[in-house]
Formats: structure tokens, sequence, C-alpha cells
């Protein structure tokens, strides 16, 4: 068994706690936590199950990677932390182990990622002989591996097109709705994540990659963003009220333009109430999806939705983008030490889960 190790429990933490626990090659071996209101507390409650997993919460981050553990999931955030990800990541690393997670966006391509996230990892590799693979929560083989196979299907590819609909009305991280995205804000507020270039910056990397997956040859990566205020108050169960009048959707596409024309597009479409920019791109519910759309003859649309957690519509997105990073784990423990990216990494079928009840 591999011994693994959950960092963080939050959305991607409590999802990784169940992959992990559920999984026939690993065992959960620790739970490390930040707040120190969960320090103490057993995984199982920590991760949503309804069973004690006897694994206790530690912030004791010294004395779990001591111990040796093979594998870590780490699912502190790093969109508004990235040097402390990037030192955490890289501390377990030099610890032997193989490192799982979404935290690192700019590693999604990590091939054409900037020297000073990718040095400090290789170097990392180098000195611990462990092993790092970063894939998005968005999630993201939606946006690699999903694309890739369903375009192999076609006779002729014109453009690739991957989209996330969602709705953030339950989503259970109000700051990053209010202020990172701008839901309930100004229509003059500036959100962060809307910022020119952040989202290139953030998914430029998916649409490299998949221009290296398909062998076509970028002219650039250009972007588009849109926003829509609410035309009347809405109220949220987690977030509270949204006044009319502040931003209620927004909509971007990252593009990869070959030969002119965007022919690898990555679009977001999000929402805090489904009566905000109903013209835009509609999910099948009013939870969310994710949809991949392959221009070309034949023409192919594949949405996907999942559902986790009850009303928490994030959950079944962040479930299927933790169970791609956990179902990796015993692949990169055979594999040599090193850093890699979802065109390395096969898609794991569910051997040994079939019908089993969870351990």
């Amino acid at each position: 068994m591999i011994a693994t190790v959950v960092w963080g429990t939050g959305n991607v933490g409590r999802a990784a706690i169940r992959a992990v626990e559920a999984h026939p090659a690993l065992t959960l071996a620790a739970v490390l936590v930040h707040n120190p209101g969960k320090v103490g507390r057993d995984a199982g409650e920590l991760g949503g199950l309804d069973r004690e997993l006897g694994v206790v919460a530690t912030d004791d981050i010294d004395a779990v990677l001591a111990a040796g553990p093979r594998a870590v999931v780490y699912a502190g955030s790093g969109d508004t932390r990235p040097g402390e990800a990037l030192t955490d990541i890289t501390r377990a690393i030099r610890a032997g182990a193989v490192v799982v997670t979404p935290a690192m966006y700019a590693l999604y391509d990590q091939r054409n990622a900037p020297a000073e996230l990718r040095d400090p990892v290789l170097a990392a590799v180098t000195a611990g002989g462990g092993s790092l693979f970063v894939s998005g929560v968005d999630p993201g083989w939606g946006n690699d591996v999903l694309p890739l196979l369903i375009s192999g299907l076609g006779t002729t590819v014109d453009a690739v097109r991957c989209q996330e609909i969602f709705d953030y009305s339950t989503y259970d991280q109000p700051d990053s709705v209010r202020y990172l995205v701008g839901m309930g804000q100004p229509m003059d507020y500036e959100p962060p994540m809307l910022a020119a270039t952040v989202p290139t910056m953030v998914w430029g990397g998916q649409v490299r990659l998949l221009a290296r997956a398909l062998d076509v040859t970028l002219d650039e990566i250009r972007e588009t963003v849109h926003r829509r205020p609410l035309e009347t108050a809405v109220g949220t169960r987690t977030m509270g009220e949204f006044a009319a009048g502040t931003q209620g959707a927004a909509r971007f596409e990252v593009r990869g333009i070959v030969g002119g024309e965007p022919r690898i597009i990555i679009e977001h479409v999000t929402r805090i109430h489904p009566s905000c920019a109903p013209d835009w791109p509609q999910p099948p519910n009013s939870a969310g999806a994710h949809r991949v759309i392959i221009e070309g003859r034949p023409r192919i649309e594949v949405t996907v939705e999942a559902t986790d957690e009850g009303e928490n519509r994030s959950a079944g997105g962040n479930a299927t983008a933790v169970g791609r990073l956990v179902n990796a784990i015993d692949w990169l423990v055979d594999a040599e030490p090193g850093l890699y990216d979802a065109l390395d990494v096969p898609l794991r079928p569910a051997v040994g889960k079939l019908g089993k009840a969870p351990r």
C-alpha cells in the first residue's frame, strides 16, 4: 500500500480524503491542516464521510514528512499564495514523495513553464527523488485528455473548444467568488481573475499543451472577457444577497490562434444566478457542466455532469479533478522521478474499484 498524505482539507482536500480512502493501492497516512480548529479532528469527518478513519489531522509538517510518505495530494491554494504553495510542494518532493496537485497552474504545461517555477521543482526532484504532476481543478481532464481523445474520433478537425459552465450560487468559497471573480461587485470593479493577461496566465498552459499534443504551432494566445450585471437582486444559500446592477455573470475565452484563426479555445461561463446572461451557453441543469466541442466533420459535442456532496454544486467537478490526480499516484510511484504533465500521465481506469464497498 502506498502511504499517502492529504495536505489541505478545503473543497479539493475533502474530495482527496475520500479518493485516497477508496483507492485499493493507497492508504491514508496523514492529513495536514492549517486551521487550528481542524487539528485533532478525524479525517473521516473532515472528508465528509459517515465514519471515522482513525487518522487525526495535524499541523506538524515536519513530523509528517519525516515519516517518509510515498505520496502527497497537495490541496492547498496556489491562487493567492503561489510562493508558499511552491515551497510546500518542493519540500514534499525533497522528502521523496510523489506530489499531485491542482495548485500550480503555471506547470500545467511544464515544458514551457517559467524557469523560476520549473527549476526549483527539478532541483527538488534531483535532491529527493520525488515527482510532481499538476492538473487543473476546473477540471484538468476537461481541458486536456478528454478533448484529445474526442479529437481522434473525427475525420477533420477545425477547432477544439473546452467549456466550463458553472453556477457559483452554492460554491463554498465566498471570497473567491466575490473578490477574485467579482460576483456582486460594481461593474467598474476589476476582478483580479478577469484582469488583462490573467486568464492567459492561468489557462494558457492548457492551450499550449493541447497544441503540442495536436502537433500545431500557435501564432499567439489571445483572450476575451465579458461581464454582465444582474437585472434584479438575488439571494444565495451560502453567500447571501447579490444586488441588482452588480456583476452577475462573467465569460472569458483563452484562444490559441493557428493560421490566423482561433483553433484551440478554453472558455469559462460563470453565473451567480441562472437568470443572468441567459443568451450565453447554458448547462443541461442548473448546477453546471463541462463540455468539449470538436468543430469539424463530424461535429462532436460531449457534455459531462458530475455531482457530489449534495447541494455543493462545485463538488462534482472537484471530485473528478481530484480523481484524475489521485488515480495517477500509483503510476507515478512506478515511474522515474521527474516533473510530469497530462500528456505524460495516462488516464487510469478504475481497476479494483468496480462494485467494491469503501474500506
